[in-house]
C-alpha cells in the first residue's frame, strides 16, 4: 500500500481545514495559512512533490478544480446585482479591470523585462481578487456600509470576469505560438469564444430547465450540478481546446440569472466543495513554488507590488468612482483594499504548467511573481486596512446592536431597555399593529417577514451583532435562527421558548444553525409576557465591587435576568449551552415584580 501517498492526500484535506479554521478564528484570509502550509510541506520540508505525486495528471486535476471554482463563483454573478449597486461597482468590474490590467502588464514588461505576451497574461491574472480574501478583511475592518458593499460585490463579480480576460489572453498566446498572422489568431480566439459561449449557455439553459421542471429530485440536485459542470467542461474542451473555462463560467452566469430557477442549495453545496478544492489546491500549488525563483525576482517584484498598491489601486478606484457620489474617504479606502487570492494562484499555475510544456520563454517565472503579489497584497492590506479605515473615519464601531424578531410586549420591553444603553435596536414583525406599537415607543422597525427574500435585500443589519427571536410563532423563530446564524454566527443567535414541549429534540431544529434557547427552554415567551401583564417591570442594574450578583439576587429575589452586557460590551443571554455568571462591570436587564422591601 502506498502509505506516503495516502498520508499526503488525507493530509491535504486536514491541513486545508486547519488553515481555514485558523483564518476563521483570527479573521484573516485563509490564503495566508494555506500558503505557509504549502511552502513548509513542499520546498522547505520536502513532504509533498506534486509533480511526482500526480505526474501527468497534475494539469488535468488543476484544470478540473479551477473549472469548479469558476463555476461556483459565477453562480453568484447576477446582472441585477451589478445594476443595483450603482455605477461605482459597474465601473470597477469594467474600467477598473482595464486599468489594473494595463498597469500590471506595463510594470511586468518595464520593471522585469518580460515578453509583452507574458506580461499581458500576468496583468490579466492579477485583475482578480475574490471574496475568499476580501470578506475576512471586511469582517475584521468593518468599514462603512457603502465601502463594504462596493468591495464585497466587486470581489464577487471580478473573479469570473478577470478569469475570462486571462483565458482570452492565454488563447492569444497559444495562437501566436503557432506562428500564424494576426488574422488567423483572431479567428482562433473567435472560435474559442464562440464554442465556449454556445456550449456554456446551452448547458446552463438545459440544466436550469431541468431544475425548473423538477426533472431532478432534490436528493440528486447537488450531485447533478457537479456532474453537469464537469460534463460541460469536458465537452467544450473536446470540441475546442481552451474553451472549457469560458463555458463553465457562462453556464454559471446563465443559471444565476435564469428566472424561476432556485439554486440556493446548489450554491451551498458548491461552496463546500470549493472550500475543499481551494484548501488542497492552494497547498499543492504553493508546494510547487521554487523558493529560489521567488527570491530571484529581486527588487523588481517589490517595485511592481508597490506600483500596484500605491498607483494601480488608487487610479482604479478614482476613475471608477467618477459621478458616483461616494465620499473621497471611501474612494481612498476602496483603492487601497484589493488583495489577490485563490483564483489568481490557480489560474496562474494552470497557465504556467501549459506554457512550460510548450517551452515558452520565462513561463517558469509566472507563478512565483503571482504568488509574490498575493503575499504582498494580502499581508500588507491585512496589517494596514483597519488603521487606514480608522484614520479615514470609515470604520464602523463593533456590531453591538440587537435584532429582535417579534414586536410583542416582551420583545418591545427588551428593545427599549437595550436601546437606552446606546445600542442600535431593530424590531422585525409582520403584524402591522405590533409594528405600530414599536414605532410609538421610538424603536426602529422592519415591517415584514425577516426570513423573506425581500428582507435579504432590504433588512439593514449595519451595527447589528446579535439576534433575539421572541415571536409567538415557533416556526418563524426557528427559521430566523437558521437564517441569521449564517449572517451573525451561531454564538450570537438566541431564541425564546414557545412551548416547553418544543424543547424536546424531536420537535426542535437540528444542526449547528439552530438558535440557542433561553433558560434551557424552561421559561416560555408567553410566561414572560404574562409576568409583564401582571405588573412586572424591567430594571437595569450595573454590578460593581460593592454591589455584586449575590447582592442583586438579595435585592431582587424574584428577578429574572433577560439580557446582560458583560465587561467587554457583548450582549449575553441566559442559555442552555453557556455558563452565565454575571460579574463586576456587567449591566443586567432583569424582569421583576418588585424589589425586596427594606427591613
Amino acid at each position: 500500500m502506498h502509505i506516503h501517498e495516502i498520508l499526503v492526500l488525507c493530509g491535504l484535506a486536514t491541513a486545508g481545514f486547519v488553515c481555514n479554521w485558523l483564518a476563521w478564528r483570527l479573521r484573516v484570509p485563509a490564503i495566508l495559512f494555506l500558503l505557509f502550509a504549502g511552502l513548509v510541506a513542499g520546498p522547505a520540508m520536502g513532504w509533498i512533490d506534486p509533480d511526482q505525486l500526480f505526474g501527468e495528471l497534475l494539469t488535468p486535476i488543476v484544470s478540473v478544480a479551477v473549472a469548479i471554482i469558476l463555476f461556483e463563483g459565477s453562480l453568484t454573478l447576477e446582472l441585477s446585482d451589478i445594476r443595483g449597486h450603482g455605477s461605482y461597482v459597474r465601473n470597477l468590474v469594467s474600467l477598473g479591470v482595464v486599468v489594473t490590467w494595463t498597469i500590471a502588464a506595463f510594470a511586468a514588461w518595464w520593471l522585469l523585462g518580460w515578453d509583452p505576451y507574458l506580461a499581458a497574461l500576468f496583468g490579466a491574472i492579477v485583475t482578480v481578487s475574490g471574496p475568499t480574501v476580501v470578506m475576512p478583511l471586511l469582517r475584521a475592518v468593518r468599514p462603512t456600509a457603502t465601502a463594504s458593499s462596493v468591495l464585497r460585490w466587486e470581489s464577487i463579480l471580478i473573479d469570473p470576469l478577470g478569469a475570462i480576460l486571462a483565458l482570452l489572453v492565454f488563447d492569444v498566446i497559444l495562437a501566436a505560438q503557432s506562428g500564424d498572422g494576426v488574422g488567423h489568431i483572431a479567428v482562433i480566439v473567435g472560435i474559442i469564444i464562440a464554442t465556449g459561449s454556445a456550449i456554456g449557455i446551452a448547458g446552463g439553459y438545459l440544466y436550469g430547465l431541468a431544475i425548473r421542471r423538477r426533472l431532478i429530485p432534490d436528493l440528486l440536485r447537488e450531485y447533478s450540478a457537479l456532474a453537469a459542470v464537469l460534463t460541460i467542461f469536458a465537452l467544450a474542451e473536446s470540441v475546442q481546446s481552451e474553451s472549457g473555462f469560458l463555458a463553465v463560467t457562462l453556464m454559471g452566469i446563465w443559471l444565476a440569472n435564469m428566472r424561476d430557477v432556485e439554486i440556493e442549495d446548489i450554491l451551498n453545496f458548491k461552496e463546500s466543495i470549493t472550500l475543499l478544492l481551494i484548501g488542497g489546491l492552494f497547498i499543492l500549488l504553493a508546494a510547487r513554488v521554487d523558493i529560489n525563483n521567488l527570491l530571484g525576482l529581486g527588487w523588481g517584484a517589490v517595485a511592481l507590488i508597490a506600483l500596484l498598491q500605491f498607483v494601480g489601486g488608487p487610479v482604479r478606484s478614482w476613475l471608477s468612482a467618477a459621478g458616483s457620489g461616494v465620499s473621497w474617504r471611501e474612494i481612498v479606502f476602496v483603492g487601497w483594499v484589493f488583495p489577490r487570492g485563490i483564483v489568481a494562484a490557480a489560474v496562474s499555475a494552470l497557465f504556467a504548467l501549459r506554457l512550460v510544456d510548450m517551452q515558452y520563454p520565462g513561463a517558469e517565472r509566472l507563478v512565483p511573481l503571482v504568488f509574490a503579489v498575493i503575499i504582498g497584497t494580502v499581508v500588507l492590506q491585512s496589517l494596514t486596512a483597519r488603521p487606514l479605515a480608522k484614520l479615514l473615519g470609515v470604520a464602523e464601531p463593533p456590531p453591538t446592536g440587537l435584532l429582535i424578531i417579534g414586536a410583542n410586549p416582551i420583545g418591545l420591553a427588551i428593545g427599549q431597555a437595550v436601546q437606552k444603553l446606546d445600542r442600535r435596536v431593530l424590531v422585525a414583525d409582520s403584524h402591522w399593529a405590533s409594528i405600530r406599537d414599536a414605532r410609538m415607543l421610538g424603536l426602529p422597525v422592519f415591517y415584514g417577514s425577516p426570513v423573506s427574500r425581500y428582507a435579504e435585500e432590504e433588512l439593514d443589519l449595519t451595527g447589528i451583532g446579535t439576534m433575539l427571536a421572541v415571536s409567538r410563532q415557533p416556526g418563524l423563530n426557528e427559521l430566523a435562527s437558521v437564517r441569521f446564524a449564517e449572517e451573525l454566527g451561531r454564538d450570537h443567535v438566541f431564541v425564546g421558548g414557545n412551548d416547553v414541549e418544543l424543547t424536546h429534540e424531536k420537535h426542535s431544529v437540528s444542526g449547528t444553525t439552530a438558535g440557542r434557547v433561553l433558560y434551557r427552554g424552561s421559561i416560555t415567551i408567553d410566561e414572560l409576557i404574562e409576568e409583564l401583564e401582571a405588573g412586572a417591570t424591567l430594571s437595569t442594574t450595573e454590578l460593581t465591587s460593592e454591589f455584586d450578583y449575590s447582592d442583586f439576587e438579595r435585592e431582587y429575589p424574584d428577578g429574572r435576568v433577560l439580557v446582560a452586557v458583560d465587561a467587554s460590551g457583548d450582549l449575553r443571554f441566559p442559555t442552555d449551552d453557556q455558563k452565565f455568571h454575571p460579574a463586576e462591570m456587567w449591566t443586567l436587564i432583569a424582569l421583576s415584580a418588585k424589589p425586596r422591601e427594606e427591613t
